[in-house]
């Protein structure tokens, strides 16, 4: 018990971990809330409830708003860190991610924006720059999972090359990283479904998800980059 609070407390005494934590939370009070607000027409206290958790799902949504307003640098960091990325083996990889980048490095100060407008800060319409940010935000999940696609068809090859040798320590290694990537291409399907249903109506399926399936998309992938965290996995990048 000692020792899951004191990993715990390690993990909220980071930015990252601490984000991850809130979208977990944000999202998963979502959930409860939006399944319990389907109960409203026969039990008034589980209405009241629901009503009370997506409502605290929303103002865990702004505190990450409001977070994010620092993170321009970071990314740009890692943007520079990353370059062209002349070390990557694979050209597909190593373009695919320079264009995930660039789409993540616009979302934010789109986000600034319409989070100015929202605040009256500034004298525009937020909608059009909240549009910017969900298809930004859309681009960076395609682009990441045909990356992770793209990144296993390399680690699978390789496998197949590594099966006739002794030792089992490398093939072990592709397999973890497999994992790795298979959980990424899953976390970044339930949140581009959401990406989509935040959309203009007509897109798809934009404005249809009841606000327990957008909550249960949005714990299932904070809850995939919670495990990656914990392996060591997490990149430089930010969930929205």
């Amino acid at each position: 018990m000692q020792q899951s609070v004191e990993s715990l407390v390690r993990l909220l005494e980071s930015y990252r971990g601490r984000d991850k934590v809130i979208r977990t939370v944000c999202y998963g009070s979502q959930l409860v809330g939006g399944v319990l607000s389907r109960k409203a027409e026969t039990d008034v206290s589980s209405q009241r409830l629901g009503k009370s958790l997506l409502l605290f799902s929303a103002q865990l949504s702004h505190c990450r708003t409001v977070l994010r307003l620092f993170d321009d640098l970071s990314m740009l960091a890692y943007s520079h860190s990353y370059g062209t990325g002349a070390q990557e083996e694979d050209a597909g990889v190593r373009w695919i991610s320079v264009l995930t980048n660039m789409a993540d490095q616009l979302y934010y100060p789109c986000e600034h924006i319409a989070w100015a407008a929202d605040a009256e800060l500034i004298k525009v319409k937020s909608d059009k720059w909240w549009l910017f940010c969900t298809v930004l935000w859309g681009t960076s999940l395609l682009l990441g999972i045909l990356r992770s696609l793209r990144v296993l068809l390399i680690l699978k090859k390789k496998l197949k090359r590594h099966e006739r040798d002794a030792g089992g320590s490398s093939r072990s290694q592709l397999r973890r990283q497999m994992r790795g990537e298979v959980l990424s291409v899953l976390g970044s399907m339930a949140d581009l479904s959401n990406a989509i249903h935040w959309m203009p109506p007509g897109f798809l399926w934009a404005g249809r998800f009841p606000n327990w399936l957008v909550g249960l998309m949005g714990t299932v992938s904070s809850l995939i980059g919670l495990i990656q965290m914990s392996a060591g996995n997490s990149d430089g990048t930010d969930s929205r």
